[in-house]
């Protein structure tokens, strides 16, 4: 289903439905630095790998719900029971690898916020609190990783984070707002 024209120019894969163009119009690609929130996309980033962001903004919220509003504290506590139960859910994406990788990329977070004080600092300070500001004409030129990916990737890795590949993280960057991957002729290009 694509969106109906508006006439308002926006990033090609906005214009595929209303929930992306929601998303690009309100979230992706600015600036955030709210904790709890950059925790939950990190771990939705992940969900998504070998699916289309579409079906994960289709089950946010009941992964919202499923999840404990992502409150790593609780997450940290699931057991086989929970896991089970989240097995048997429809409303998020039922993959036992991943359901795991939420579990464990919550006990991470605590070993991640122990290192570098929270995950807003650890992000952000790898682009001294500037967002970088792409100049891509065409969604064909916007890489799906690059060295800085790699290396927040490999970091994440380390402090025993799962789904985190260099593309997960680079998609990450773009839907925080620290790289602006907006179109140059998309009309939140010069917002960010």
């Amino acid at each position: 289903m694509t969106v109906e024209n508006d006439g308002i120019k926006r990033c090609d894969w906005a214009n595929t439905g209303e929930l992306e163009k929601n998303y690009h119009d309100m979230e992706w690609g600015r600036p955030l630095h709210d904790e709890r929130k950059l925790f939950e996309l990190l771990l939705l980033e992940g969900q998504q790998a070998g699916l289309s962001w579409s079906t994960i903004l289709k089950k946010r919220e009941t992964m919202r719900e499923a999840f404990d509003q992502f409150n790593p504290s609780v997450i940290m506590t699931y057991g086989e029971k929970k896991t089970a139960e989240l097995m048997n859910n429809p409303g998020i994406i039922r993959n036992r690898l991943k359901i795991k990788s939420v579990i464990e990329n919550s006990k991470a977070y605590f070993k991640l916020v122990e290192k570098h004080t929270s995950l807003d600092h650890f992000l952000w300070s790898t682009i001294d609190y500037q967002p970088i500001k792409n100049h891509w004409s065409a969604s064909s030129e916007v890489p799906c990783s690059t060295p800085l990916s790699d290396k927040i990737s490999a970091d994440l890795k380390k402090l025993g984070f799962k789904f985190v590949g260099p593309t997960i993280i680079y998609a990450l960057m773009q839907s925080t707002g620290m790289v602006n991957d907006h179109l140059t002729s998309c009309y939140l290009y010069n917002q960010y």
